[in-house]
């Protein structure tokens, strides 16, 4: 359909190399999509993937644990690309601790990437986007943005902090034609949760819990970032979607 066609866009996917990141850059890619794929880890298969469905894609080293790799990986696309009209917050990372005995240091880890990067990632794109005066943004929160988990304070903090950012930054941008929404994943079959699914007992309270039955697959993701990278998603805004099966419906 016209509305989900993403011909001669350029998407910027972090973390793009494995899991859920590389099934939205496959996604957004067989909407038509360029892709921008950047990360610590090379995301080979990604781009060989992209470039085998006919449409463009480079990889991009980014460190994004630090803020000093914002600006450069943006400029770098640009260079190569000329513009960005998606941008897909996925890079991140989890440290897990009894809340009593987590550390300063896996504190300041989780909440460096998934929320400090996030956000400057976000700042220098929306620079871009709004001197354009259209543009994408999608940053990838989780089932911990509407619950409390365990053991994970950081990254409950860091995820919840992500949906408050998304509904800032689409207060301030929606007049400026730059769309901001998040999606949350439920449990995603990725080699991340490979350790989960292998477990028995968990994964059998996991799949009670689920009312579709089943494990997510990237693809599931993928399919609602090109809603949100689309035009059919111009007139949503600040908007956290749940892609997790009817996990947050129980």
């Amino acid at each position: 359909m016209q509305l989900f066609d993403l011909t001669g866009k350029v998407a910027l996917v972090t973390g793009a190399n494995t899991g859920i990141g590389q099934g939205i850059a496959l996604a957004l890619a067989e909407a038509g999509a360029d892709i921008a794929a950047a990360g610590r880890s090379p995301a080979t298969e990604t781009v060989d993937k992209v470039r085998a469905l006919g449409r463009k894609a480079e990889n991009f080293a980014a460190d994004l644990s630090s803020v000093a790799a914002v600006q450069p990986l943006v400029d770098a696309v640009l260079g190569r690309f000329g513009r960005i009209d998606i941008l897909v917050n996925n890079a991140g990372i989890i440290r897990r601790a009894d809340a009593v005995d987590f550390t300063e240091e896996d504190w300041d880890a989780v909440i460096d990437t998934n929320l400090k990067t996030l956000f400057f990632l976000c700042q220098a794109v929306g620079r871009h986007m709004i001197e354009r005066g259209s543009g994408k943004i999608i940053n990838i929160a989780s089932m911990l943005t509407f619950q409390g988990g365990i053991r994970v304070p950081s990254y409950t903090a860091s995820k919840s902090g992500v949906g408050g950012l998304t509904k800032l930054l689409a207060n301030e941008w929606a007049a400026k034609g730059v769309q901001v929404n998040a999606i949350a994943p439920g449990y995603i079959a990725t080699n991340n949760t490979a350790a989960l699914q292998a477990d028995e007992t968990r994964n059998r309270q996991i799949m009670e819990r689920i009312p579709a039955g089943r494990w997510g697959d990237p693809a599931d993701i993928g399919g609602a970032a090109v809603f949100l990278a689309s035009q059919a998603s111009d007139y949503v805004q600040g908007h956290i979607l749940a892609v997790d099966g009817g996990w947050l419906a129980r």
